[in-house]
């Protein structure tokens, strides 16, 4: 049973349909014990920064969050807005805190993309991950800059080269949708569910 952290700040629908498409068996939540111990959460988000951290907030979720990823063997998927909320900050809200996870700030693109990204981009892994080089789709206006220590990630290239996803154990956070990425956002879903590795 795969838990999607009910948020309200989310493109649920669609997250539930890729899903659906795999065969895979899902349920909405907001309880903190449930999401502490599920077997498998996603934590997704679109929209702003400073709502998604409220939310967060209201929902008393933060600590079965950072406690779930500070496990290696507890599987998290944390997508676009999702991945951004494990930084401490975003430029976006500079008085809105993120989980603190990775110790670093949100940015937001330069003066010359446009802004918001919105469509396919390729994703390249530098170093063993859970999934290949493939493209994916994207619809962000900030972005990661630099990789943490200690996680794997991969780079795409918007105005520059920026960090589109980065894991640790069985935690992955994609800047990118994998749920509107085709066959290869399939396979990436697939990858993070089954613990795959390239």
């Amino acid at each position: 049973m795969i838990q999607i952290i009910n948020t309200g700040v989310a493109n649920i629908r669609s997250l539930q349909a890729a899903f659906d498409r795999l065969g895979c068996q899902w349920k909405l939540s907001e309880d903190a014990s449930e999401i502490e111990t599920a077997s498998h959460v996603v934590l997704p988000g679109v929209g702003a920064f400073a709502a998604a951290a409220q939310s967060l907030d209201r929902l008393n979720l933060r600590d079965s969050i950072t406690d779930r990823i500070s496990r290696p063997d507890s599987p998290t998927l944390c997508i676009c807005l999702g991945m951004q909320l494990l930084c401490q900050s975003s430029e976006e809200a500079d008085s809105a805190k993120g989980l603190g996870i990775l110790p670093h700030t949100i940015k937001r693109f330069g003066i010359d993309v446009k802004v918001p990204q919105l469509g396919w981009n390729e994703v390249r892994p530098k170093v063993s991950g859970p999934f290949k080089t493939g493209e994916a789709y994207f619809a962000n206006s900030f972005r990661l800059e630099d990789a943490p220590d200690g996680w794997g990630f991969a780079e795409t290239e918007y105005g520059g080269v920026f960090i589109s996803s980065v894991w640790r154990g069985r935690t992955l956070a994609c800047q990118f949708h994998p749920e509107l990425s085709g066959r290869w956002g399939q396979q990436v879903l697939m990858n993070w569910i089954k613990g795959t590795k390239c």
